[in-house]
């Protein structure tokens, strides 16, 4: 793991949920928290903890997959406080091969990327108001370079990723008397396990980093590390936006 930059926050005494924090932008999110002090709650589909190659130890583990309404109603009760929420649970479903062009599986991506946050959010909105964390509750949603731009192989998931960016801020506008602040990242191409096909091909990445002006992939830390800022008092008087982690790409011609 690399080490981008010396910024040392404090957490002590935070709860942290992260959904999607098996694997990814969501584990290393879990881990920064967890080593800022944090105590952290991970989500993933699979049974249980110890069901995962890496070691999970360090967290509270929930099962969840987010697009049973079931299961995203009945998390927050199972909390005893919150403080930070992060949104990361998901998968581009054309990693899996599946046609987000069927309707019903575009469907599932909007459902998958955002229903599911505005529904937990919405779970979580008591225990996020009571957070004693000096800049308040904090709600941070992943979205993408695909809520910019068209991206043919994923209409569904580009669809959600762009309603995510809108919907941030009617949170922040509509929450912000809650003690709460609501905003997002949007993420480049980040080196993951769902990207590897992407990051792992040099011909994909030539093209990449010709459009990119940091002329590299990024690191899941350095997402990590704009959620650590975002929640923290140094973002006090940041609320509904998006930030892009994305090496310049969305500024770029």
């Amino acid at each position: 793991m690399s080490d981008f930059g010396s910024a040392q926050y404090n957490y002590s005494g935070a709860k942290v949920l992260v959904t999607g924090g098996t694997s990814g932008i969501g584990a290393a999110c879990a881990r920064a928290f967890a080593n800022a002090g944090a105590s952290v709650t991970i989500t993933g589909t699979k049974a249980c903890a110890g069901d995962y190659d890496s070691d999970l130890s360090a967290y509270q583990y929930h099962q969840l997959d987010v697009t049973n309404k079931e299961q995203v109603d009945q998390l927050p009760a199972s909390l005893q406080s919150l403080d930070v929420l992060i949104h990361s649970g998901g998968v581009a479903l054309a990693s899996l091969g599946m046609d987000e062009y069927q309707p019903d599986i575009f469907e599932l991506a909007v459902q998958m990327h955002l229903s599911s946050v505005y529904r937990l959010s919405h779970g979580c909105l008591p225990l996020l108001s009571a957070s004693r964390l000096p800049a308040g509750g904090s709600i941070i949603s992943m979205a993408s370079m695909s809520s910019y731009f068209g991206v043919g192989i994923v209409p569904g998931y580009g669809a959600a990723k762009a309603g995510l960016v809108q919907m941030m801020k009617t949170m922040a506008v509509s929450w912000s008397d809650q003690n709460i602040r609501a905003n997002a990242i949007a993420a480049g191409l980040i080196k993951t396990r769902q990207t590897q096909p992407i990051t792992g091909n040099a011909e994909h990445g030539e093209n990449f980093f010709e459009r990119t002006p940091l002329k590299r992939f990024g690191e899941a830390e350095e997402v990590a590390n704009t959620a650590l800022f975002l929640s923290s008092s140094g973002a006090s008087y940041i609320t509904g936006q998006t930030v892009n982690v994305c090496g310049g790409f969305s500024i770029a011609g």
